[in-house]
């Protein structure tokens, strides 16, 4: 689970962007005029797509290699003993809590999320997967968020003064999404493995993602003219959407006729919709960041930013991988 996916998604993190900080009024009071240049993140009017060169990205040869070393742990852990994947999981989940926690305490607005509270209950979202299934990951998504108004309680208890419960909702809110964006999410890696066929679920999920993810990068880098979501993800063109949409679909009515011996117009039915998932999870994660006023996640991978900003797609189409995989080729 490190990709990320749709069209120029790889250049929106391999180039210098910034968060949307909005536009400052004149002396007059009114707003200036603005143009909105691909990665600016300034709003106005779309202009012209950025030259070729920079939509490719000056640390793309880093962002490759990442990823594929990443993608060879996932690949090695899958076919060593497939449920050693589940360890894969358990540590991204531990990372992305943690790079997702601190995001929020470096905002404007200093969110505080209970860490403790989120790293130790999403571990046991992740594990409780396995012998019981999507019960025990949903038993422990709850009692975090439990665990999580008890500490956010006790926190303001302790202030001093008018205002020492001020943010109780944020905080909390912001914990909660926490809980089920990262390691609720993750959980459904787990229950994707678990079956004799879990192999072929696994990779059916995450080559439709990387498929569309690199089927949208070139699409957009060759002919990206027509901004998607230019307010959110100035790089991203609908021209890019439409080549994730084709290599999503191919890659996964390969998938489902060729791992999982299931009907090929199916397979194509779930690469649709996981491109369109993992999209949606792309643009989520980019509007978080402009919200908080960042620029990545985190640093940890070369090229990337964190780990989070590769696993902003892989989040939600876990879940309907999982779904959509238990209708289309039910477990035997």
């Amino acid at each position: 689970m490190t990709t990320s996916s749709s069209a120029d998604h790889q250049a929106d993190h391999v180039t210098d962007h910034e968060a949307d900080p909005g536009p400052t009024p004149d002396a007059a009071g009114k707003p200036p005029v603005t143009s909105d240049l691909p990665g600016s993140g300034l709003p106005g009017t779309p202009s012209a797509p950025p030259p070729r060169s920079a939509r490719l990205g000056r640390n793309l040869v880093a962002a490759i290699a990442v990823g594929l070393s990443l993608g060879a742990v996932i690949l090695a852990s899958l076919l060593v003993q497939r449920q050693a994947f589940i360890i894969v999981l358990a540590a991204a989940t531990a990372v992305g809590t943690w790079e997702l926690a601190g995001a929020f305490r470096r905002s404007n607005q200093q969110i505080k999320v209970p860490l403790p509270v989120l790293l130790l209950g999403g571990q046991a979202m992740v594990w409780l997967a396995w012998p019981f299934g999507l019960r025990g990951s949903a038993v422990a998504f709850a009692v975090t968020v439990l665990v999580s108004l008890l500490w956010r309680m006790g926190f303001g208890a302790r202030g001093s003064g008018a205002n020492a419960a001020d943010g109780f909702l944020r905080d909390v809110g912001a914990g909660i999404f926490c809980a089920a964006y990262v390691p609720f999410f993750v959980s459904f890696g787990t229950l994707l493995v678990l079956p004799e066929d879990g192999v072929g679920r696994v990779l059916t999920f995450m080559i439709c993602v990387v498929a569309s993810d690199v089927g949208g990068y070139a699409a957009g880098v060759v002919a990206g003219k027509h901004p998607m979501a230019p307010r959110i993800s100035p790089k991203k063109s609908w021209e890019g959407f439409g080549g994730s949409l084709l290599a999503g679909m191919a890659a996964g009515a390969l998938c489902v006729l060729l791992l999982l011996a299931g009907a090929w117009w199916l397979g194509a039915i779930l690469g649709a919709v996981l491109v369109v998932t993992a999209t949606l999870g792309d643009l989520t994660e980019s509007m978080i960041k402009r919200d908080l006023g960042i620029k990545d996640m985190g640093t940890l991978l070369p090229g990337h930013g964190g780990l989070m900003d590769r696993l902003d797609s892989m989040l939600p189409a876990a879940f309907v991988s999982w779904a959509l995989l238990s209708v289309f080729v039910p477990v035997a």
